[in-house]
């Protein structure tokens, strides 16, 4: 018979675990959490924060109701280090009684949900947002210094969205590959071409990536003072028309995946060039080829206007199609 029996963590019963590794895993948690306060202090990312944070506070219209230098201290901590102890939200500080949190903030005992939630409240009707996610640029830009190269620089952008549940009805969006629609908020993330996360940004769960990712893009030049000019790498979402012709205004290059219902065989192309040995196998057999490409994809706010793309077609001789009578017809 399974047994469940409480751990002593903030999301209830858990089902009874191994006894003899249960020492090792406090240990990796506590050494994990401390590397992390030593982070935050070694990398100047509190810094960055608790100078946005005073910005904003100065600039409300009752600055004298905002907490004290040290109170925005300890609360910015608090939220830096729930992860730490094994919280995933403000909500868990509910059922929170041990002391690593509250030393870890300069505090005998850390700030409970209602006081933590309040402070955020203040903070997003203050402006902090904007702010918050600026010194993040900031200190991204400082940590991971881009190196001076002739050729534009190449950033990786995605979406995702994340589930949130509320009590009053939120703008809802796709999660993920799980089919379901959900009331959510959409994150755009931006990484440079070592993979560091640069910057991140939060709109409406019903938010495409093509309208998130100018801003971002703009936010990440102005952090890192880049030239006009940067290679975007962006995943099918970004197969836009109207969007491509704008980035392609600013000066940038995109790099995206054709989506299969845009194009209808190899004779939807122009100027095919040859295709050549792309990838092989183990045995040495060609499994892919590639080959260069014209496509003209339609504007859908210009009738009869199309915009040129250059495309890379691959050809997987892995993957079998069946082919119709039509086309055993036509050779």
């Amino acid at each position: 018979m399974r047994r469940r029996a409480w751990k002593g963590s903030p999301h209830g019963w858990k089902k009874n675990q191994d006894q003899s590794s249960a020492p090792e895993r406090d240990w990796q948690d506590g050494a994990g959490g401390l590397l992390l306060v030593v982070a935050v202090h070694e990398t100047g990312l509190l810094a960055h924060f608790e100078t946005a944070l005073a910005s904003c506070l100065t600039q409300t219209s009752q600055p004298r109701l905002s907490p004290s230098l040290r109170a925005q201290r300890s609360l910015l901590l608090t939220l830096l280090f729930l992860n730490a102890v094994g919280l995933r939200r403000t909500r868990d500080l509910r059922g929170y009684t041990d002391e690593a949190l509250g030393v870890w903030t300069g505090r005998r005992r850390a700030y409970g949900y209602w006081h933590t939630e309040r402070f955020l409240t203040y903070l997003a009707n203050a402006g902090g947002a904007e702010g918050l996610t600026n010194a993040l640029g900031k200190w991204t830009a400082a940590l991971w210094p881009s190196e001076e190269q002739e050729a534009p620089s190449r950033v990786y952008i995605d979406g995702h969205r994340k589930p949130v549940y509320a009590d009053k009805l939120i703008p809802r969006g796709l999660i993920g590959c799980s089919g379901k629609i959900l009331g959510c908020r959409a994150l755009v993330l931006l990484h440079d071409e070592q993979g560091h996360p640069r910057l991140a940004m939060t709109h409406r769960g019903d938010q495409h990536l093509t309208m998130g990712l100018p801003p971002i893009l703009a936010r990440y030049q102005d952090s890192e003072r880049e030239a006009p000019s940067v290679r975007v790498i962006v995943d099918r979402e970004g197969m836009a028309a109207p969007f491509l012709r704008d980035l392609k205004a600013l000066g940038h290059t995109v790099v995206t995946i054709l989506r299969t219902d845009q194009y209808d065989g190899l004779q939807s192309f122009t100027e095919v060039g040859m295709f050549v040995p792309l990838e092989r196998d183990r045995q040495g057999n060609l499994v892919r080829e590639v080959a260069p490409a014209c496509f003209a994809l339609p504007l859908p706010d210009q009738k009869g206007q199309f915009l040129p793309v250059r495309v890379a077609l691959i050809r997987d001789l892995r993957r079998r199609v069946a082919c119709t009578r039509k086309a055993r017809r036509n050779g």
